[in-house]
């Protein structure tokens, strides 16, 4: 367990919160409750990396909260495109040095709201102060129902990255679905090249599974095949390579989730997230109105990974055949309404979890499955 020093601090009634999530979770999916423990899915990043709170720049170091006379906004450069758009974030011919000085320099000048909407016609992850409202996720019925399947009897496609998708597809193995984590050997999962350890807790016990989008006939089997499917792509991304959620028959009750940062609604489809710009986006952050601060490590991800297994578990009991749409600034905005005055101090660490799989190492194993599923389904 981390040291008072290195833990994080978190507002008790979000924990709360979280907790009864968890726990509506492990009794849908008839998980150990132990081993789906709030504290550990928040805070266990920061226990295994050794991360703590640093005020107004996040606990992974990669994110900034700065403000303006017309509010705050919370700025991630953690991508090398990302720093390499600051000269024109910041209108300049280059920028010398320190990214973040012109870029704390360029705030005050235009106002928040001028240099987010800049920002985002840029591609750069921000989120502006309280401007996301609380929203459950959006179900959409897109197939045929069917009794739902015991969980062990489950194939979960995991084609999401980072936090948020790939924890909904460790509930999920937790409960004993057989998830496929999907890469691509051009575009991995960006936290294979991060902390192993972290790589490990969110994707052991999977199956890695090669993809070649260029060429996605294999894919689309795959996707074909599946009880549950989980990407985090731009809602576009995959529609244009015919791997959306109505491009490919489907097995009746299969459940689409497809986590997001702002949503999937005009503009807002197009802004890219990560867990600590789109917790500010909605609001969730810790010390006073007047003095925010970042409230855990890029919390608006296990919050929402959380909640997308939950979501997964809801619609298998309502037979399926749903796409579920989850974003994480709106999952942030739900905690964000709750008290915030008593904090506790988040000390879990994660329990040990397998190896990941090398990528693409069980790709001869998933082909095979699929062919008897889809076998089995004519």
């Amino acid at each position: 367990m981390g040291s008072p020093d290195t833990a994080l601090r978190l507002p008790a009634a979000v924990l709360a919160q979280a907790r009864g999530t968890a726990e509506s979770l492990a009794s849908l999916a008839g998980i150990d409750g132990r081993n789906v423990d709030a504290q550990q899915l928040i805070g266990g990043r920061a226990a295994l990396l050794g991360l703590q709170d640093r005020g107004r720049v996040s606990a992974g170091g990669a994110t900034r909260l700065m403000s303006g006379d017309d509010g705050w906004c919370a700025l991630t450069l953690s991508r090398p495109d990302d720093v390499d758009a600051v000269p024109a974030l910041v209108e300049s011919d280059s920028v010398a040095g320190d990214p973040w000085a012109a870029v704390e320099w360029r705030i005050p000048e235009v106002g928040v709201a001028a240099f987010a909407e800049r920002a985002r016609l840029l591609g750069l992850p921000i989120g502006v102060l309280g401007e996301t409202t609380a929203g459950p996720p959006r179900v959409r019925r897109t197939g045929g129902r069917a009794t739902p399947a015991a969980v062990t009897d489950l194939l979960v496609v995991d084609m999401s990255s980072m936090w948020a998708g790939p924890l909904c597809g460790m509930l999920l193995a937790l409960a004993g679905a057989t998830v496929v984590k999907v890469e691509s050997a051009t575009r991995p999962d960006g936290t294979r090249a991060g902390p192993l350890a972290f790589f490990d807790w969110i994707n052991g016990g999977k199956l890695s599974y090669e993809a070649d989008f260029a060429h996605p006939g294999s894919l689309a089997r795959l996707l074909g095949a599946a009880d549950v499917v989980i990407e985090s792509s731009r809602p576009a991304a995959l529609e244009r390579r015919g791997l959306g959620p109505a491009d490919h028959p489907a097995r009746d009750g299969r459940i689409w989730v497809r986590i997001t940062g702002h949503g999937t609604d005009g503009d807002r489809a197009n802004w890219v997230a990560f867990g600590d710009d789109a917790a500010v986006s909605g609001g969730l952050v810790g010390g006073a109105a007047d003095a925010p601060v970042f409230c855990g490590d890029a919390i608006a991800d296990p919050l929402t990974g959380l909640h997308a297994a939950l979501a997964v578990m809801e619609s298998r009991a309502r037979g399926g055949g749903e796409l579920v749409e989850l974003s994480m600034a709106a999952v942030a905005a739900q905690y964000a309404q709750l008290p915030h005055q008593d904090e506790i101090i988040c000390t879990a660490a994660p329990s040990a979890r397998p190896r990941a799989a090398r990528l693409g190492s069980d790709n001869a194993a998933v082909d095979r499955l699929v062919a008897r599923r889809l076998v089995t389904s004519c």
